[in-house]
């Protein structure tokens, strides 16, 4: 559990610090991210810290706990307040805020394990929902019940930012990185001013729509931490890892895998720093859907298989696989003039774009297949 301290006392700092590391009374592992005595720099750091649990002296010169406390929530209103104070007569005030606890000092370990304990309760009772978070074509998440949801953003670096984030998820991503790649016009204290509004807004809508993701901030970087939300991606990809090979047994199973490839990694967005992962991707679907079509043309469903390789064509124009397997089933199906027309396209295409003929392989094939059309007919 993550927590800051914040009383303008400094031995009352030290006080609640020895108290939540002696852990008596209560089980709940405890990170102290920090301690402070001035409340603005108390809201600084929480917007980098992301805290889960903030204690609150409510009496400080500089802002009360209160208006501290409010604050705090707008930075993240999953965030849980416990104040700390010598006035019991604060105490409906504090819970008109919502907070979570009231504490009246001299805290006691016995006293201060209840909070600790509701604390863990609080966490612990919260339900968990079956959601995926959708990164093939676009950026949206699928709730509990099926329905797709499109997240409602504010400004365009914001989602570019989580977009970025999830990539990298569970891989932190330095502060510096993330403003050069979407502020690189701005000087540095405007562009951290942008990235500081673009993690509150994600933060925002991932306490809006309850999303099991959390965004941390440690070693000078952010990074997307991982909770029970699946995401579609990675979801294809480990069910076409552990698939068993290609035969007409498994053809239902495998085409089931591909009806999971909805459209490439955030093609939609069009991203510049995306195109390595849709491109692995795309290679990766292309030796799925070239196995699939395989097996629907030896079990005579041409059909299919002509449907799975103009896929390839259109989804890959510059790789030759999709072109070599509807050639091969035209020529199965005796319609020579489709042959030619797909064996010219193919020329024109790798000319155009590379400066390159077909490969070997492909071009023997051709030529063998005309000098017997051209003897047959």
């Amino acid at each position: 559990m993550k927590i800051i301290l914040v009383d303008d006392e400094h031995l009352a700092l030290r006080k609640m610090e020895r108290l939540l590391q002696t852990r008596d009374g209560f089980d709940a592992e405890v990170d102290i991210l920090g301690s402070f005595q001035s409340p603005a720099s108390a809201l600084e750091a929480a917007g980098e810290l992301a805290p889960d649990l903030a204690f609150l002296d409510i009496e400080m010169p500089e802002m009360s706990g209160f208006v501290l406390a409010e604050r705090l929530l707008e930075l993240d209103p999953s965030m849980q307040i416990v104040f700390v104070t010598a006035y019991q007569d604060f105490a409906i005030k504090a819970f008109e805020i919502n907070a979570l606890d009231y504490l009246l000092k001299p805290v006691h370990a016995s006293r201060l394990a209840v909070t600790m304990n509701r604390v863990s309760g609080s966490a612990a009772g919260a339900p968990v929902r079956s959601v995926t978070l959708c990164c093939l074509r676009s950026l949206h998440f699928i709730d509990e019940h099926r329905e797709v949801h499109s997240f409602p953003w504010k400004t365009l670096k914001a989602p570019e930012l989580f977009a970025y984030l999830l990539y990298y998820r569970d891989k932190t991503v330095s502060k510096q990185a993330l403003m050069d790649l979407l502020w690189p016009e701005y000087e540095i204290k405007k562009a951290t001013t942008q990235l500081h509004t673009a993690i509150y807004q994600i933060r925002r809508m991932i306490k809006t729509y309850e999303l099991d993701i959390k965004i941390k901030y440690q070693d000078e970087g952010y990074r997307l931490e991982w909770g029970t939300v699946a995401l579609d991606a990675d979801t294809w990809e480990s069910s076409l890892r552990d698939a068993p090979p290609v035969t007409p047994e498994t053809l239902e199973q495998h085409l089931s895998i591909m009806e999971m490839y909805t459209g490439d990694f955030l093609e939609e967005h069009r991203y510049a720093w995306v195109e390595p992962e849709q491109e692995r991707m795309r290679l990766l679907w292309l030796d799925h859907a070239k196995n699939v079509a395989a097996c629907h043309v030896g079990l005579g469903q041409y059909g299919e298989a002509t449907g799975l390789y103009q896929r390839m064509m259109e989804k890959l124009p510059y790789v030759e696989d999709g072109y070599a397997g509807m050639m091969k089933v035209y020529a199965i199906l005796r319609h020579p003039g489709e042959v030619r027309r797909l064996f010219r396209l193919l020329e024109d295409v790798l000319l155009q774009e590379y400066g390159m003929t077909p490969g070997k392989e492909l071009a023997e094939w051709y030529w063998g297949w005309e000098r017997e059309n051209s003897l047959g007919s």
